[in-house]
């Protein structure tokens, strides 16, 4: 998945909403499709908070809820006040805490209306469309359709704000449209950043 530039921009929400200084992040595994939506995030929260500090975990699978949300809990315990959920459980930790978070993959709001503010979401559909269009003409080969996860192809966008909307700061809200249109019209690159994110 290439959804790495609606994490940047979940990450400049973060960054600017934390009012501790510290935002989160619990992922599955240190391997490159996670690590740049990790990095993209905390990249994110650095351009609008440059002192902002990040804690990051592992949880060594792809689903553990149930270690998604300790892993979650410590981080929470330590400082952070907005965390990214790559992983189901950690909402579910954040709900309890009555922190923020930022969903992943999906728009996962009904999973904490006063606590998710938004997130990166996969669509499908434009990968799947050019599929079919390349076997229907005969011309379909295996390749790489990263390109189709971008947000100027439809693949990617940020979730819905929901009650956030009414709540979230006009100053935040421009800041991520800003950004968004640059990104949209090929002006700014979120740099894909595979290496293992560490704690500060």
């Amino acid at each position: 998945n290439w959804i790495h530039e609606p994490a940047y921009l979940s990450g400049m929400i973060a960054g600017k909403m934390s009012k501790s200084g510290t935002v989160g992040a619990v992922a599955a595994m240190g391997i490159p499709e996670v690590n740049r939506l990790v990095n993209a995030f905390f990249a994110g929260a650095k351009e609008v908070n440059p002192n902002v500090k990040k804690k990051v975990a592992f949880i060594g699978s792809f689903f553990d809820p149930p270690k998604a949300k300790e892993a979650a809990v410590a981080q929470i315990d330590a400082g952070v006040d907005v965390i990214y959920a790559e992983r189901f459980g950690v909402i579910e930790a954040a709900v309890e805490k009555k922190i923020y978070a930022i969903s992943n993959m999906s728009d996962q709001s009904s999973l904490g209306p006063d606590t998710v503010i938004t997130g990166p979401v996969w669509d499908m559909y434009p990968t799947v469309e050019q599929a079919i269009k390349l076997v229907k003409a005969g011309v379909f080969t295996a390749q790489d359709y990263g390109d189709f996860s971008r947000m100027a192809k439809g693949g990617s966008y940020l979730a819905p704000y929901h009650k956030f909307d009414k709540t979230l700061p006009a100053e935040v809200k421009d800041l991520v449209e800003k950004k968004k249109a640059e990104i949209l019209e090929g002006n700014f690159r979120v740099d894909v950043d595979e290496n293992t994110p560490v704690s500060d």
